[in-house]
């Protein structure tokens, strides 16, 4: 769930509003009077009863949730994230976000398979995870199918499956339509809690007690704040259960979540100075860490979970080692993972993720020199697939960094086609740096063929306009131009770079391709539309006439 937003991110503050906007925009609905009570009460008054008496999570086809449909959803989740794409801590990582999806989609298509995402959600949202560059360790859903995911939360995590838990329980909350939930009982109790007040100081007025009123503003307030306490522990202990279900069936390891939660729960007890937020929006209790182990304990059958307990260990453990470093820029930062060194007594795996830390440190400190012979240390270490894949891409990384083009070339050969978008990106920085027509014609057409597939991958559009642009097609560089800005949330700059299309095909010449001029019309009117839409949602009239649009 969404967490309170830090002062460092003003997408964050952004977020919250819209979200507080739309718990007060949806409109009140009735008490169920199969109701039961719920235990635990911190209040006694009549308030808080009542309060209580009537926690429950109302069910995904009850007409409550209906009133925050998935349209509104979808609306809600892709403002908040025209915010979050512009953020300099939105973090585009190809090498991590293939890792990440790697975890992510088997979870979605498990989802899909279990019936949790229908056609109409599947239809509208996107299911998309995405990375924050923050060293704390927190996780969190959004509206409209995205989940966030912190560096820091990476970088703790020992295994795969205790990350894939995570994941999955953020999933949960997505197809289990808990934020619409939350928005439509946190509109109940503001309810619950303005009468309450309003009763208690009609009631106060009567006696003449000014200490009466007050003990009824905040027995109110109290009463509210239990009823949502309670709301979000069933909501947690419901995205457990089902989270717990999808990692299993998905082919993780049970253990996963019950080793996650104990974690969580050793390092709060130890200290939590604010870097662990995940655990005050997910009030981690006894009785959740308790229903983890036991669920852990009773998965017995091959149906559940039997993936070996070291599956993917590597590739997590270098993986967890580029969250370090890249989880903190400063140069101060930097420096402490640059002198990782392997301990005298560390497993194979252990010293490879160590030099994997300090190479990768040092060519952000762009010392290439300590960067080669880091890597070359690692190279006798390199026995299964995993590590001379992670050690030829970063090979390559660094050969491009230093301007190398045969160096890259050849780390990149050493990789398998396996057609993800780290590979993809990286092919296309080498032929921009050979400058070869043949790897620049074949970059560009995968771009092409990615970026058609994947309409909102920024970096991907932004990689065809530099390789578009190097072939002589402007118009189709700038149309790829328009599309990244479009991707970031940015329509204004969007039909700035068609507008500037528009009139380079008007000039003519040579290299003015008119297939791809028609292209820009069309997405110019496709791009305005969408302005008047936005511009009609912000005003609030949808569905009334609209005015000519001056564009």
């Amino acid at each position: 769930m969404v967490r309170s937003p830090s002062p460092r991110f003003p997408w964050r503050r952004r977020a919250l509003c819209c979200l507080m906007a739309a718990a007060l925009a949806a409109p009140a609905w009735s008490q169920s009077p199969d109701a039961t009570a719920k235990p635990g009460r911190v209040d006694d008054s009549a308030a808080a009863r009542a309060a209580e008496s009537n926690v429950r999570l109302p069910a995904l086809g009850e007409s409550a949730s209906d009133e925050f449909n998935l349209n509104a959803e979808k609306r809600l989740g892709e403002q908040i994230m025209r915010e979050v794409r512009r953020d300099p801590d939105y973090l585009d990582d190809p090498v991590l976000l293939d890792y990440l999806q790697a975890l992510w989609q088997p979870l979605v298509r498990t989802a899909r398979a279990r019936g949790d995402i229908d056609k109409d959600s599947d239809g509208l949202f996107p299911y998309e995870a995405f990375l924050v560059r923050d060293r704390s360790v927190n996780a969190f859903a959004l509206p409209g199918g995205y989940v966030g995911v912190h560096l820091g939360l990476i970088g703790l995590t020992a295994t795969r499956d205790e990350l894939a838990s995570v994941l999955a329980h953020e999933l949960s909350h997505v197809t289990q339509r808990h934020i619409a939930r939350s928005i439509v009982a946190s509109q109940r109790s503001s309810t619950l809690s303005l009468a309450a007040m309003l009763l208690g100081v009609l009631a106060a007025s009567r006696a003449g007690s000014a200490d009466m009123a007050q003990a009824a503003i905040m027995g109110g307030q109290a009463a509210a704040a239990q009823a949502q306490l309670n709301f979000s522990r069933d909501m947690e202990r419901e995205a457990d259960r089902n989270g717990y279900a999808l990692m299993t069936q998905a082919g993780y390891a049970p253990s996963g979540m019950a080793a996650m939660f104990e974690k969580l729960d050793s390092a709060n007890r130890i200290n939590d100075s604010g870097g662990f937020p995940y655990l005050r929006s997910h009030p981690l209790t006894v009785d959740r860490v308790g229903e983890a182990r036991q669920r852990a304990s009773a998965a017995t059958t091959p149906a559940f979970g039997n993936a070996p307990a070291h599956a993917g260990a590597l590739r997590h453990a270098l993986m967890q080692a580029r969250s370090r470093v890249l989880m903190d820029p400063s140069t101060q930062s930097v420096r402490r993972q640059q002198e990782t060194v392997p301990r005298s007594d560390a497993t194979p795996m252990q010293r490879l993720a160590a030099l994997y830390t300090r190479a990768l440190a040092s060519m952000r400190l762009r010392d290439f020199t300590l960067a080669e012979e880091t890597l070359a240390a690692g190279t006798p270490l390199l026995a299964d697939s995993d590590a001379r894949l992670a050690w030829a891409q970063l090979n390559a990384e660094l050969a491009i960094a230093r301007a190398q083009p045969q160096l890259a070339a050849q780390a990149l050969a050493a990789l398998p086609a396996d057609g993800t978008r780290s590979q993809l990106l990286l092919r296309s920085q080498l032929a921009l740096l050979a400058n070869d027509d043949t790897a620049l014609r074949d970059s560009t057409e995968a771009l092409q063929a990615w970026a058609a597939e994947h309409r909102g991958d920024a970096g991907a559009w932004r990689a065809l306009a530099a390789t578009a642009e190097r072939m002589n097609q402007p118009l189709r560089s700038l149309r790829a131009q328009a599309e990244a800005q479009a991707a970031l949330g940015d329509l204004p700059g969007a039909m700035d770079r068609l507008r500037a299309g528009q009139l380079l095909a008007k000039r003519g010449g040579p290299n003015i391709d008119f297939i791809e001029a028609s292209v820009i019309d069309a997405r110019m009117r496709e791009l305005i539309a969408q302005r008047r839409q936005l511009m009609a949602e912000q005003r609030g009239d949808r569905g009334q006439p609209r005015q000519a649009d001056p564009d």
